[in-house]
């Protein structure tokens, strides 16, 4: 998994993979990229992060917001960049709590009987 040998500095490692290897896709290469090219912090950290739950674009923009944090703590200039870009914003979207006696999911009413 991860060797001291084998890492360098500007490596990234997600939940023991290269980031390359677990988003995979130029798009998502683009993405998580982004950050590091803003602030001019490309290849200048290693990073190792632990993402689950979600699907795998949930937990990309997860990691582009952990890091964009990570960022910002070490530098205030970084901050203000990020920040204006929009890294900085948490989507506080949630699955809606099951209500007692509805009958099923969320907002799922119980069938009402024909006869």
């Amino acid at each position: 998994m991860l060797d001291k040998e084998t890492v360098k500095k500007g490596d990234i490692f997600v939940n023991g993979k290269r980031i390359e290897d677990y988003f995979k896709g130029n798009v998502a290469k683009e993405t998580y990229e982004e950050p590091f090219r803003i602030t001019n912090t490309l290849g200048k950290y290693t990073f190792t992060v632990k993402v689950d739950g979600g699907g795998q674009k949930s937990q990309l923009h997860a990691f582009i917001h952990a890091l964009s944090r990570a960022l910002s703590a070490l530098d205030d200039k970084n901050k203000q960049i990020l920040k204006k870009k929009g890294f900085l914003t948490r989507d506080a979207r949630v699955r809606e709590r099951r209500k007692v006696g509805m009958g099923g999911k969320a907002r799922r009413k119980k069938q009402s009987p024909k006869r």
